[in-house]
Order: C-alpha cells, then structure tokens, then sequence
C-alpha cells in the first residue's frame, strides 16, 4: 500500500488513542502524521513509533496536504470540520454519527459491505459501535438466509460513554467500599451494581437514540430498507467490550448446526460455542483484541425460520478505532 499523509481529529480521546495504537500494530503506511485536539490539549507530546508528535488545536485550517482524517471527535466538531477537510483534499472516515445516514456517505463495516467505499464524496463513516459487532457477527448467516427481523438487547460498557464512564465506575466502587455517598456525573443513575436501560435520550415510542441505531443503520449497512429491529441497550458495569443477545428472523430455515459452520469460517468472527466445557463470549475474554465472538447459538423455540445467539466484542477497537483503520486501508487498496 502507498503511504499517505494521515490526521487524527479527537487525537487525545479513548477512540483517538486507540486509533494511533491500531495504526501501529497494522502498520498502517503513512508519511507524516499529525494529531488534532481541542485548544486545551494544544501543546502535548505523544510519542509513537519512537518519535515525539506534538498535539496541534483542530481548526479549518488543519487539513492542508492530509489525505485521510480519522475522525474521533463529537458530533458537533465533525460537523464543522470535516467538511473543511474534504474542501482541503482529504477522505474523513468519521466516528460520530454526524453523517452516518446521509444518503451520499458510505456506512462501512469491511468485513460486510467493503464495495461501498467506493461510492464516497470525501466523508466515510464509522457505525455505531454496537451495530459493528452485530453487523460483523451477523454477515455470513445473512448472506445465507437474509435477515428479515432482529431482537437484540445491549449491555455495553462504561467506556463506552469515554474515560469519563471508566472513572465514574471506579470512583463509584471506591466510595461503595469506603461506605460513603456515590456520585452520578456520567449516567443518569449509580452505575456500580446497577445496570441502567437507557443510553440515549428517548423518543415519543420509547425508544433511545442507541437503540435506533441499530435498525436504521443495519438497513443501510445491508442494503436492507424492510428489516425490522427492536433493540433495548443497557448500560452495565463492565469496563470494556459490549455484549449483545440477538435473536434473528430469517427467509429460509438456518439450523443452529449451519450457523456454527458459516460462523466458524467468517471474517473478523470467532465461534466460541462449547456449553459441555462453559466456553461462550464474554468481556473479558473479548478486551483488547479485535474478533467478534460468537456462541450460545440455538434455535428460537417460539418461532419458526428463527435463531438466538449470543456475541461480545471491543467496542473501543473493532467497535470504533480498528474498523476506522480498516477502512483507511480500504482506500489505499
């Protein structure tokens, strides 16, 4: 691949830093690189691959001679900046949800819909989170059997809400042990020993913003307009790697025998399915790495052409940074 001259918008952010780790350890083949923050961390070092980069504040004027920005920054910064970025020349591959929907801007999950990198006009983005793990988990049974329904329910992790979740769970357990008060900054309620239904603000059905996600973005990951997706996400605290019970409707029958053998051979997926031996995804098992595992795989009993399944993944990596870097690489191809 040809090396290219690569930004990282929201350099100094868990997804931004986890961007520039990622571009490590794939070797991902840039000239120079330059990293891109708010005006309060203008002025810091970062080391990487053995040299020191120093932190620049993130204007319309930061883009001159990049062609690829890694996009790690809220909505609103995205929404003023990579349209500057693509006026200097460069492809944003954006991780906010400032333009996932937009008709003329690529949703891309590699492992699902690679094709569609082609049909940019300079702005890319990055699913959500939790619709990558679903998405990737859930490629090679739809490409067998297309997916007409799913039921899924979330439990994603604390840092999923940023450093700021990490901390508040952290200091939330300290205090519990020490007997004194908690206090509730990040969520909405006492996140250690709870778990919290609701991320996101709610519509007039009762729905969250999270929760829709994963229809209106799996529709257009799988060119799907008609899938149905009743979702229910669940803040719990877990530190890292969201978990996803999923429960899909399919055209034409999938046993749970053709599941495991489409999901034992599927890209970016690793079946973990051994009940006899207690081995299924977990968290834990699935942190800092960038597989979606997959198991507890069996067959609705209350409905027919139906299958349950259970999967985990890093939300931070495959979830944001690594499925971004993937992208990039799409480009270079």
């Amino acid at each position: 691949m040809k090396k290219v001259n690569v930004a990282i918008l929201g350099a100094t952010g868990a997804v931004g830093q986890e961007m520039l780790k990622v571009m490590g350890e794939r070797n991902f083949p840039f000239n120079e690189l330059k990293l891109l923050a708010s005006k309060k961390s203008a002025g810091e070092e970062v080391e990487f691959q053995g040299k020191k980069y120093v932190i620049e504040e993130a204007t319309e004027d930061s883009f001159e001679g990049i062609n690829i920005v890694l996009c790690a920054a809220e909505n609103h910064i995205s929404e003023a900046l990579s349209p500057a970025a693509v006026k200097a020349g460069a492809v944003v591959i954006d991780n906010s949800s400032a333009f996932r929907l937009n008709d003329d801007v690529p949703l891309i999950v590699p492992e699902v819909n690679s094709e569609d990198v082609k049909n940019h006009k300079g702005i890319i983005a990055n699913p959500n989170c939790s619709t990558i793990i679903a998405m990737t988990c859930l490629n090679e049974l739809n490409k067998y059997a297309k997916i007409n329904r799913m039921i899924v329910s979330t439990y994603q992790a604390v840092s999923g809400a940023g450093v700021n979740g990490i901390n508040e769970l952290n200091q939330q357990i300290e205090s519990i042990g020490k007997g004194s008060p908690v206090d509730v900054k990040t969520f909405q309620h006492q996140i250690a020993y709870n778990l919290i239904p609701q991320i996101g603000d709610f519509d007039d059905e009762g729905y969250s913003q999270e929760e829709m996600k994963m229809q209106n973005e799996g529709r257009k990951i799988f060119h799907n307009p008609d899938l149905r997706v009743n979702c229910t996400c669940v803040r719990v605290p877990v530190y890292r790697s969201h978990s996803e019970s999923i429960t899909i409707e399919t055209e034409k029958e999938i046993t749970p025998e053709k599941a495991k053998e489409l999901l034992a051979n599927a890209e970016g997926v690793k079946l973990v399915d051994d009940l006899a031996n207690k081995k299924y995804p977990m968290p834990l098992d699935t942190t800092d790495q960038d597989l979606i595992y997959v198991g507890r795989i069996r067959k609705d009993i209350t409905a027919d052409n139906s299958l349950s399944l259970w999967c985990c993944g890093d939300q931070v990596r495959k979830g944001a940074a690594t499925n971004a870097v993937q992208i990039a690489e799409l480009l270079l191809k």
